[in-house]
């Protein structure tokens, strides 16, 4: 599933190429990928001007100007592939969808623009969807309520991201770091990148986590993920950015898919084990348990 840099980096490439254009139909193969009331589309949708593109954690937020707005999730194997006269831009997993003639065999939703160009939404396993709602309706939803800070807000402290915590003392660092109610949008890559930055283990108990350690926490998070969204994102082998290209972070990463190699600071090897049911990347020097 993509990350918070990589779905940052779809909006910020999507927000080029379809702000400002007003929707002219709207089709699906698959009500589970677009479960919207049809009168609700015709609405409310269809007609309805682009006016911004919005994230919260891993969800694409694409607002209208009727005051409702499409929920977008990519899910294990959603695109969105956008293709006008001469241009093609996609994001997601990377198959022939990305560059074969749409719609195809796992084209979900298909949005047509008044000026000709076209919006495919396409998922192999049908796990993502793109939900019609009113904006003002958009945080009352579950997901919207139980989600927590956005790690790179700029009014989201490092004390307020150690107390995000407090509440789990007995539980993993890691498995903590990954529950989206506490932090949103961290998954592994980053989990471990940051935590290897920090130098805490991931075993280690909330409640064993110092105070300091919390902050270079904080600090190591929040600078691993603005060097992702600066580079498009993890090189993940079902994710690309916004232009249909891998991300180029994971030739950056350094502990992440490193086992077996040397740690860059103390040159021990890195080593992977299974934390919070997830592959977890650690070096037995720098991270002591």
């Amino acid at each position: 599933m993509p990350e918070l840099p990589e779905v940052e980096t779809v909006r910020r490439g999507l927000s080029g190429l379809i702000v400002g254009k007003t929707i002219r139909a709207a089709s699906t193969d698959n009500p589970k990928s677009f479960p919207n009331a049809q009168t609700d589309v015709d609405e409310f949708m269809i007609g309805a001007e682009i006016t911004a593109i919005h994230r919260r954690a891993k969800v694409l937020l694409i607002e209208l100007s009727t005051d409702y707005t499409l929920m977008v999730h990519l899910k294990m194997t959603g695109q969105l592939v956008f293709v006008a006269n001469g241009v093609r831009f996609g994001a997601g997993h990377p198959n022939d969808s990305l560059v074969n003639a749409l719609p195809d065999r796992s084209t979900r939703v298909t949005i047509n623009f008044t000026d000709g160009s076209t919006l495919y939404f396409n998922d192999q396993r049908k796990f993502g969807w793109v939900r019609l709602l009113p904006t003002l309706e958009v945080p009352e939803i579950d997901f919207m309520k139980k989600v927590g800070p956005e790690p790179l807000a700029a009014d989201f402290t490092a004390e307020q991201f150690a107390a995000r915590f407090t509440r789990r003392a007995k539980t993993s660092i890691k498995a903590a770091f990954l529950d989206q109610s506490v932090v949103a949008g961290v998954g592994n890559i980053y989990a471990d990148e940051s935590l290897w930055g920090a130098k805490i283990h991931p075993t280690r108990l909330v409640g064993s986590v110092t105070k300091d350690e919390f902050a270079l926490l904080y600090s190591e998070l929040r600078d691993v993920m603005n060097l992702a969204i600066e580079k498009g994102g993890s090189s993940n082998q079902n994710y690309v950015n916004a232009e249909g290209k891998k991300g180029s972070y994971m030739d950056f990463a350094r502990v992440f898919r490193r086992e077996g190699q040397e740690c860059p600071r103390c040159h021990s090897v890195i080593e992977k084990s299974r934390v919070a049911g997830r592959g977890t990347h650690t070096c037995p020097v720098c991270q002591l348990p």
